[in-house]
Formats: C-alpha cells, sequence, structure tokens
C-alpha cells in the first residue's frame, strides 16, 4: 500500500474514533462517566476538562458520583453540568457532587435517537471528505506523472473500499447505541 492509502485508512479511522467516543456521551439507560468527558470547567480563568479536576464514578445504574480533586472547584463544577445539555441538576453533599440520572421518556429517547443520526452524518461526511481530498492527491500525482493512469485507478479503488469499510462502521456503532437506547 502507498503512503497515500496508508494516510487515508488513518486519518478514516480517527473520524470513526471520534465517532464512538462522540456517541459514548450520549446518554442511554444507564449511569456512565463517559456522559461527563465533553464538560469543560471554567477554572481560574480557563477551561479545563471535568476528568482533569475530578474522579467520576458510577455507583448506581442511574447515579454519578463527582469528586473533585479541589473542593474549591465545586461551585464551578455544578455551574459547567447545569450548562450542560445532559439536562441533570447536580446536588452537593459533604465536598462530593451526586447527579440522578431521570427514566427517559419515549420523547427523549426520540431526541437522542435523532442526536445519534446527526452525529453519525457527521462522521460520514468526515469520511467523505478524507476520500475526496485523497482522490483529488492521486489525481495531483498522475498528472504530475508520479503514478500511471492504471496505478490511479487501483488506489482510486482502494480509497472507495476503506470509505465503504468505514461507512459501514459507523452505521454499526450507531445501530448499537440505537439498540441501547431502545431497550433501557
Amino acid at each position: 500500500m502507498s503512503d497515500v492509502i496508508k494516510e487515508c485508512e488513518v486519518k478514516m479511522q480517527k473520524a470513526v474514533e471520534m465517532i464512538k467516543k462522540n456517541l459514548a456521551g450520549v446518554r442511554a439507560g444507564r449511569a456512565s462517566p463517559a456522559l461527563l468527558d465533553t464538560i469543560q470547567v471554567e477554572y481560574y480563568g480557563s477551561n479545563v476538562p471535568l476528568k482533569q479536576m475530578a474522579q467520576v464514578a458510577a455507583p448506581e445504574p442511574r447515579m454519578l458520583v463527582v469528586t473533585p480533586y479541589d473542593k474549591n472547584a465545586i461551585q464551578s463544577i455544578e455551574k459547567a453540568i447545569m450548562a450542560s445539555d445532559l439536562g441533570i441538576t447536580p446536588r452537593t453533599e459533604a465536598g462530593i457532587i451526586r447527579l440522578t440520572l431521570p427514566e427517559l421518556s419515549e420523547e427523549r429517547r426520540k431526541e437522542l435517537l435523532k442526536v445519534i443520526k446527526k452525529e453519525a452524518e457527521e462522521g460520514k461526511v468526515a469520511v467523505r471528505n478524507i476520500r475526496r481530498d485523497n482522490l483529488e492527491l492521486l489525481k495531483k500525482q498522475k498528472a504530475e506523472k508520479a503514478i500511471t493512469e492504471d496505478e490511479e485507478k487501483s488506489k482510486d479503488k482502494k480509497v472507495q473500499e476503506l470509505t465503504d469499510k468505514q461507512t459501514a462502521e459507523i452505521d454499526k456503532l450507531v445501530a448499537l447505541k440505537e439498540k441501547e437506547i431502545m431497550e433501557v
């Protein structure tokens, strides 16, 4: 495989990994510390990821417990959680923050499905953009006589195969997450 194909594959895999990470942050029925991965906390004038400021645990299926490393940061953490789109109200007790996740209503499940589909579409667009960029690069190489027309067609085919593979992977991830949300 040429460098172009390898580079294309690496970029596409990174796009799929990003989708996995984003889908992990979408709440299904059980509490997961990954729900709070995207939260940024204002701390001494800069935004810091919550997971760098506190330990997050899920002691019960519908509860998260946030234990800040710095007790002075509790108010900032609460504020960041309230500002997030999770729809969870934090409760502070003795230096820890408890987050009780409500049951998912049918309406909320449908909203989450829309969010998942949007994430998947963004991932597929990213993969297709990578494909487009690599196909343009191959055309440029052919125009510069760095590769032959047959090599270009062969590599075009490999790039398309990679695109199909990564798109299928995204579809599989989405199907698993949809199943997880609807079964809870």
